[in-house]
């Protein structure tokens, strides 16, 4: 379908499940045909992903093959979270606007209205908000994080533009939006910032290019996807780490994974809901 990804030759993507408490990754499906990223861990432990710019659904046990949810949305990109305790789901499409559908299939509707590209990344634990990355058309400079309620109505910018900002994420609590940004050090690194506005606080700020952060629903434990020294952007195809952080500690974070990844990885938020777990994608060549 148009924008989609697709894999490379002879390349396969492997969706993985990761155990904190024992350190043992699990392979769940390989497809070398849909190139599928950015899982969710649903309530009833299955994976939702995205590919071919669709929505599927998959065993978190691998005991089935990954099966389409029929959705009447527009193609869609790899940005998209689950409502807390239900079957919703919020959808970015590449029309640029975000949808709420339900993991059943059906029918959507659409949130946003706004003149700009939004790119969805989190919702409020009471899910009255969503949290997103603003991009004027054509300006992706120009990236910054917005909140909107549930039912649209207008936005509220929580960051100025001009920070590359990225991948805005609610702690279980609700207190805090983790998030990327390159206003700090002109590279991707982790901060956080009060859902209502106000300065961002930096958390990491070593030579790595860190980006995505997502807490586990239970517990003190977050991951992140950390790049190579100088990588611009969140590219595919690079050999990446996944780095667990431990309580408050982002300044001795451990590596959990080094994989072939980078896009579609760990886009959005994949820890199963007791927080033992999380699931990644890798794109390694057969």
């Amino acid at each position: 379908m148009g924008n989609a990804r697709r894999l490379g030759a002879g390349q396969v993507g492997r969706i993985w499940t990761y155990d904190v408490s024992t350190g043992a990754s699990t392979l769940v499906h390989t497809s070398s045909t849909v190139l599928f990223e950015a899982p969710n861990w649903a309530a009833e432990g299955a994976l939702i992903l995205n590919g071919d710019g669709l929505l599927w659904s998959l065993p978190a046990d691998g005991s089935a093959p990954p099966s389409r949810i029929p959705l009447n949305v527009p193609e869609l990109n790899n940005d998209h979270v689950l409502a807390p305790g239900g079957d919703t789901i919020y959808l970015s499409a590449d029309d640029g606007h975000i949808y709420e559908a339900s993991l059943g299939g059906g029918a959507v509707r659409k949130v946003t209205h706004e003149d700009r590209l939004h790119f969805l990344h989190g919702v409020s634990p009471d899910g009255a908000t969503l949290a997103y990355v603003g991009i004027e058309p054509g300006r992706w400079e120009s990236a910054a994080l917005f909140t909107i309620g549930r039912d649209g109505g207008p936005s509220t910018r929580l960051t100025a533009p001009g920070g590359r900002d990225d991948g805005p994420e609610y702690t279980p609590a609700g207190d805090w939006i983790y998030f990327n940004t390159e206003v700090f050090t002109g590279q991707a690194q982790i901060a956080r910032i009060r859902p209502g506005g106000g300065p961002p606080e930096q958390l990491t700020g070593d030579e790595r290019v860190n980006w995505f952060p997502h807490f586990a629903p239970v517990g003190s434990r977050a991951v992140y996807l950390s790049y190579p020294p100088g990588t611009q952007g969140h590219p595919a195809d690079r050999i990446v780490q996944l780095c667990l952080v431990d309580g408050d500690a982002w300044d001795a974070p451990r590596t959990v994974a080094e994989l072939p990844g980078g896009q579609g990885t760990i886009n959005v938020n994949s820890w199963s809901p007791d927080g033992s777990q999380f699931a990644y994608v890798d794109y390694p060549l057969a």
